[in-house]
């Protein structure tokens, strides 16, 4: 089954050997490409070339298929061939009848141009093949259609009028919040003076206005 309809002119169907990320990996990581991974496919490519779009940042848009052995978490090798290459990848990760999808927006290492800075990976939860709802909109320019499948996996249509850059921020700026509630949270369960407790209280109740109101601005 076909999980995204794409034009003839945009197929790969080209297995890559797990081993062509050795050089960016260590033996642990290497482990998890040997351990997890069955095989990788590049699937398909999105250029002006194959989809007669036009490119304004975005040259091209990759499509992996990953095929696991076990269904565990797969974000260290992900993150590996993200970085290995500098174009958009979209993930089709597969295990048996589920799947799911990935892709993380990306920078080039200011120190090293063979590897990218991943900013924030934007992905669904695993689900049944055939229950897929997401799609490739091939319309307007690559970018678009990339920005269109990063909001489709955010769960969040309003980002509709936000620039790609502004919603990696967003997110970025929500997570932080929300990881320094949990720790202050964590912090104030663990406390025993009260007037510690009361000073956590505040920086608390601070941060969750922050991001109620970041919420709330989108």
């Amino acid at each position: 089954m076909a999980i995204f309809e794409l034009p003839i002119s945009t197929k790969v169907q080209r297995v890559i050997p797990k081993n062509a990320f050795d050089q960016y990996t260590n033996s642990k990581q290497k482990k998890l490409f040997t351990d997890l991974i069955s095989r990788i496919v590049w699937t398909h490519k999105l250029s002006t070339e194959t989809t007669n779009l036009p490119s304004k940042e975005i040259e091209e848009i990759q499509v992996f298929k990953i095929e696991l052995k076990t269904k565990e978490d797969i974000q260290i090798p992900l993150d590996i061939i993200n970085k290995s290459i500098p174009y958009p990848i979209i993930f089709i990760v597969k295990f048996g009848e589920e799947m799911f999808i990935s892709t993380s927006t990306k920078h080039p290492h200011p120190l090293n141009q063979d590897n990218s800075i991943i900013d924030w990976t934007f992905k669904s939860n695993w689900l049944k093949i055939e229950e897929n709802k997401y799609i490739l909109n091939l319309k307007g320019t690559l970018d678009a259609v990339y920005k269109d499948i990063c909001i489709q996996l955010s769960g969040k249509p309003e980002f509709k009028t936000k620039s790609l850059t502004k919603i990696v921020v967003y997110q970025q700026e929500v997570d932080k919040l929300e990881k320094d509630i949990l720790k202050l949270s964590s912090e104030i369960t663990r406390t025993k003076q009260f007037n510690k407790k009361v000073e956590l209280n505040t920086v608390l109740n601070n941060k969750i206005k922050i991001l109620e109101d970041l919420k709330e601005s989108i």
